[in-house]
């Protein structure tokens, strides 16, 4: 995904009050939806006008999927999921429940615009991607990246008129398989906290056999966090040098920059 030829920043934030380093020099603007009902620059943001943003940050996402001629795209990274917290917000909405949430899932566009919904809301997070095709990427603070193998010149214009800005950079967010590091954590089995106890650098691990162990597609990169089962420890064992023990221990392969 890093090596994505175009490449864009997309976001309700006007560049001309970035500086010579690209940081916004605007302290008073909304970045998140808990803003809502805060008042910014005197102005309170409403729930309408939150709602207006994240419809046009949504339907540009899908103007650029639309013109680079992208149906359908996987999840990637995902982390969280819909929680009773999350179902008493006035942001929940019950076709939320609806959507299959899983790793590496292909999701059309139907599905698409309500995991966006999720991320926007900071009710779930993940990446969307279609190989070294297309991606979308959410960072913090309200930002919006798009990747395409193709330009968008419609999508940009699109996005243009309903209030965002386009501007040509790259993904913060975005690795390759050539970038990736992977390593090995493990915590103690009965410990409640979960804290990693040690790790390890693998390297020369097929990563073909990990999309297997783990039910990715061939398209996956194999970043982020995934659970190693006790029956493919034969597998791991041979790329570290801790010897593995699945009665003390739970193992999880992390891969990413």
């Amino acid at each position: 995904m890093k090596h994505i030829k175009h490449q864009w920043r997309v976001t309700k934030y006007n560049p001309t009050f970035r500086d010579e380093h690209g940081y916004y020099t605007l302290i008073e603007e909304w970045t998140s939806p808990s803003d809502i009902g805060e008042t910014f620059d005197g102005n309170e943001l409403t729930l309408d006008d939150y709602l207006r943003v994240e419809e046009a940050y949504i339907n540009s996402a899908i103007a650029f999927m639309e013109e680079s001629g992208i149906q359908s795209v996987r999840v990637l990274g995902l982390e969280g999921s819909i929680t009773e917290e999350d179902r008493a917000s006035f942001l929940y909405e019950s076709e939320f429940e609806g959507v299959v949430l899983k790793e590496d899932s292909l999701v059309d566009l139907d599905a698409l615009h309500l995991i966006m919904k999720m991320v926007l809301r900071d009710f779930i997070w993940c990446q969307l991607y279609d190989g070294d095709q297309f991606f979308i990427h959410f960072g913090t603070d309200y930002y919006m990246y798009v990747g395409s193998h193709v330009n968008c010149p419609a999508a940009i214009e699109w996005s243009a008129t309903h209030g965002l800005f386009v501007e040509s950079e790259p993904s913060p967010y975005g690795i390759s398989e050539e970038d990736a590091i992977w390593e090995i954590g493990w915590n103690d089995l009965d410990s409640e906290s979960k804290i990693l106890v040690g790790k390890e650098d693998v390297t020369g691990i097929p990563l073909d056999g990990c999309r297997r162990i783990f039910h990715h597609s061939a398209d996956h990169p194999v970043t982020g966090a995934f659970d190693i089962p006790r029956e493919e420890k034969e597998f791991f064992q041979r790329y570290l040098k801790h010897q593995m023990n699945f009665d003390l221990y739970e193992y999880r392969l992390w891969g990413g920059d």
